[in-house]
């Protein structure tokens, strides 16, 4: 399939997935606002992604959406969840981030918080 077809279908799917949306605690303002936070979100990443070209970074942008649906499926929010460091990684406060650290660092940030990351850049 081609990867235009995949990134519209994968549109689609997030704009059905706001229309249906249900807050987990029912409240109508609070639905109301999750529904917009997932077009907001969407239409941002989408349009900052736009310009991609590279097979193997729009395969693994694809593949970050469908982790954060089903995510937000399952745990019933879409709000991206936070990252937890490993304790043995972060350094005393007295002191810097050695270069290992920081590389544990980067490798323990979930697939799903990465366009955030980037957009907070």
């Amino acid at each position: 399939m081609s990867l235009r077809k995949e990134v519209l279908r994968l549109y689609r799917r997030i704009f059905r997935l706001s229309r249906t949306w249900q807050s987990a605690t029912g409240d109508i303002k609070e639905t109301a606002a999750e529904k917009q936070y997932i077009k907001d979100e969407a239409r941002t990443l989408f349009r900052k992604n736009q310009n991609l070209t590279d097979e193997k970074e729009i395969q693994e942008h694809i593949k970050e959406a469908v982790t954060r649906i089903e995510m937000a499926l399952h745990y019933g929010t879409p709000y991206p969840r936070h990252v937890n460091f490993p304790q043995h990684v972060l350094a005393p406060l007295s002191s810097k981030l050695k270069k290992a650290q920081k590389r544990q660092i980067k490798e323990s940030i979930p697939l799903y918080w990465k366009s955030y990351e980037d957009s907070t850049k």
